[in-house]
């Protein structure tokens, strides 16, 4: 059960499938949280908060038998999801798009402040999934930002 969830209900083993290695799971588990919460456009922010939390808890709890010694195997991507979900929370259309991209790409590149501190610093499920979180941080503040300019 852990390892189904950890690995985002199976696409986390999609591009081992496709192409024999882990690289790009990450995105195959973003894409899905991106679907997901693409679902979720009508209802409420609180719902999109809701959602975080439920993959916030999941991640910390499935990940943790997978992720000793700050290890992240590639297809573990229910922190990605999680992050994913902290990004759009009550977004949607154009800002719901670059809030998505930005978290991608944070968590991706680990060079804004906080995300690699995050990985490095804080042990095991907690580090795998707070980096992701902190990327999807990012992406929610440049989500705001750009419904706040598009307004």
């Amino acid at each position: 059960m852990r390892r189904f969830l950890a690995s985002g209900f199976g696409v986390g083993f999609i591009p081992s499938r496709l192409w024999g290695s882990d690289n790009g799971a990450g995105t195959f588990g973003a894409a899905l949280a991106a679907v997901i919460s693409y679902l979720l456009w009508d209802f409420g922010w609180w719902v999109h908060l809701a959602v975080f939390a439920v993959f916030l808890v999941l991640s910390l709890w499935s990940a943790k038998p997978f992720s000793a010694d700050h290890g992240d195997p590639g297809w573990v991507v229910i922190d990605e999801m999680a992050g994913t979900f902290v990004a759009a929370i009550g977004l949607v259309g154009w800002p719901w798009v670059v809030a998505v991209v930005v978290a991608r790409l944070a968590d991706i590149f680990k060079i804004l402040p906080g995300v690699p501190q995050a990985e490095q610093n804080l042990p095991d499920a907690v580090g795998v999934t707070m980096d992701d979180v902190v990327a999807g941080l990012y992406g929610l503040a440049a989500g705001w930002a750009t419904w706040w300019m598009l307004g």
